[in-house]
């Protein structure tokens, strides 16, 4: 079991009268992540509401800011537990036979194309075995064809823009493998943490997109990007594409700080200090889902 301390502070200076805040910055409670402990702290003397997604376990923090300095302080303990499974037994499920709650993951959307692109993608990755290697093949013709480079797209950036244009930062990445994946019929989700085990040169660390793809009967991670460490990521949200998982939704006028992020491994319950790898076997922090 992984054991992961982290902690996230987020500034801004807020205009008159005040501004709306929804942060996504609380570690989900799933199957196979537990929250040990975890600590709240604002600067301000305002009130919070936390509401926790039934079905995705996203946990999203509401608050009204008041004119001036705001700092949001979040700190967490949380234990990994992955469910491992042998990539070669995990196989596609049909459309008629997935969970209803997997549905919404099989369409476009605002950042995934897939009906733009199913063509393309039925060309490249029709033939394949339907199953996870086929889910692999897309994630490493993503990362061979994609170049990481830092403020290289924008909010308006889609998993098209990024097929043409062949750069992107890791949400980009992870929007085109999604796409590709919709395309064939593969239900795939935007899934949002944090980057322990990035490279150094890329920056300090920071927060992470991955994917998260339905198989078998759960929520597989694949890391687009290649830039991450899959066994580290701590989940805070899902969604459809990032739209739906923004760490922060602003509603008014504000300047904001890069987020200071730290995380380290740290002993578990037993005593025992176990680092993040990266592994042959897929991964899931999510429970079974009943299929259809």
């Amino acid at each position: 079991m992984v054991r992961l301390q982290f902690s996230i502070e987020l500034g801004y200076d807020i205009d008159a009268p005040g501004c709306d805040f929804i942060f996504n910055i609380h570690a989900a409670q799933t199957r196979h992540q537990t929250v040990v402990q975890e600590s709240l702290g604002i600067s301000q003397p305002v009130a919070t509401s936390l509401y926790t997604d039934p079905v995705s376990h996203t946990r999203y923090l509401r608050l009204k800011g008041l004119p001036g300095a705001l700092t949001v302080r979040y700190e967490a303990t949380v234990d990994l537990d992955h469910y491992t499974a042998q990539p070669a037994q995990l196989g596609e499920v049909a459309v008629a036979q997935l969970p209803g709650e997997v549905l919404p993951y099989i369409y476009p959307s605002r950042y995934c194309q897939s009906d733009r692109l199913h063509r393309f993608a039925v060309k490249e990755f029709g033939h394949l075995w339907q199953g996870y290697s086929r889910v692999q093949a897309i994630r490493d013709w993503v990362l061979q064809r994609v170049t990481f480079r830092s403020n290289s797209s924008n909010g308006n950036t889609t998993a098209v823009d990024t097929l043409i244009e062949e750069v992107g930062v890791c949400r980009d990445f992870t929007h085109l493998m999604i796409a590709l994946c919709r395309a064939v019929n593969i239900p795939a989700r935007f899934a949002t943490g944090i980057d322990f085990g990035a490279d150094p040169v890329l920056g300090p660390t920071d927060f992470h997109a991955y994917v998260e793809v339905y198989l078998g009967d759960r929520w597989y991670i694949f890391d687009a990007s290649g830039v991450a460490i899959p066994m580290g990521f701590v989940r805070f949200g899902t969604g459809r594409d990032a739209a739906d998982s923004a760490f922060a939704t602003i509603f008014g006028g504000v300047r904001g700080n890069a987020p200071i992020i730290q995380i380290q491994a740290v002993p578990n319950a037993q005593g025992l200090l176990v680092q993040p790898q990266h592994v042959l076997h897929a991964l899931s922090t999510d429970g079974q889902l009943v299929r259809h």
